[in-house]
């Protein structure tokens, strides 16, 4: 089994773990789509490939019509989607409850836990219909162990997308469908400029980086029909914590 000449969804697409999965699936022959809410960022990450061309299109994964205009635009130009990468997420510096605002709280929700489940909803039918498809939902430590590093919010939407993820493969397995929760430890990625304290390049030197997770995300949906990984940490050796 291989991913050669499938079609793949990658929210969060234009930098981070989006990105160096988007690359790894594009290298193994997977036709790519990557999705993000700045154009500009999207098509510079393309321009930047050398390999197959990776389309791109804008997307705001709280916003259930902008993601259904997105499944739809990547069927018509790719055919049908085998495989979806929720990576699109985000925090805020104000991780505590006493400093966090409300708004901030919603924002947060919105886009982690909503969001994936706006993405999940919008591909879930034609991969029924077809009795086959791979979801890889890129979580986060935090959405094990709730820590003041993530904060409230995140820790609170990652939990949430745990849920998801797993309440969907044990629903949608008998379609056919594999979801996994990717958990991810400590990565240099631009999430890490919303630190309450600023992170040195020596740290960001140590944990993982976003090509980490490439080649480990092909083989997950390389996979035969009758196997999934329904859960995979990979944390940084530096961290001793899950």
């Amino acid at each position: 089994m291989s991913v050669k000449d499938k079609t793949a969804v990658i929210t969060g697409g234009g930098t981070g773990i989006g990105w160096g999965i988007a690359k790894a699936l594009a290298t193994n022959g997977c036709r790519v789509v990557i999705a993000g809410r700045r154009e500009d960022t999207l098509r510079l990450a393309a321009d930047s490939f050398e390999g197959p061309p990776i389309l791109y299109h804008r997307v705001d994964v709280a916003d259930r019509d902008s993601v259904n205009q997105l499944l739809n635009w990547a069927s018509e130009q790719l055919g049908q989607v085998d495989i979806l990468v929720n990576s699109a997420g985000l925090n805020i510096k104000t991780r505590t409850m006493e400093e966090m605002q409300p708004e901030q709280w919603d924002h947060v929700l919105a886009v982690n836990a909503t969001g994936a489940y706006n993405c999940m909803h919008a591909v879930l039918p034609q991969m029924r219909l077809r009795q086959d498809g791979v979801i890889v939902n890129v979580n986060s430590i935090a959405g094990v162990r709730a820590s003041a590093l993530g904060g409230v919010a995140y820790a609170a939407s990652k939990f949430a997308m745990t849920a998801l993820g797993t309440a969907v493969n044990n629903e949608d397995c008998r379609n056919g469908i594999r979801v996994t929760n990717l958990f991810p430890g400590e990565v240099n990625t631009p999430i890490l400029e919303n630190r309450p304290n600023p992170v040195s390049e020596e740290h960001k030197a140590q944990i993982l980086q976003p090509e980490d997770f490439g080649e480990v995300v092909v083989a997950i949906c390389g996979l035969p029909a009758r196997a999934n990984v329904s859960d995979i940490v990979i944390k940084p050796t530096s961290q001793s914590f899950v």
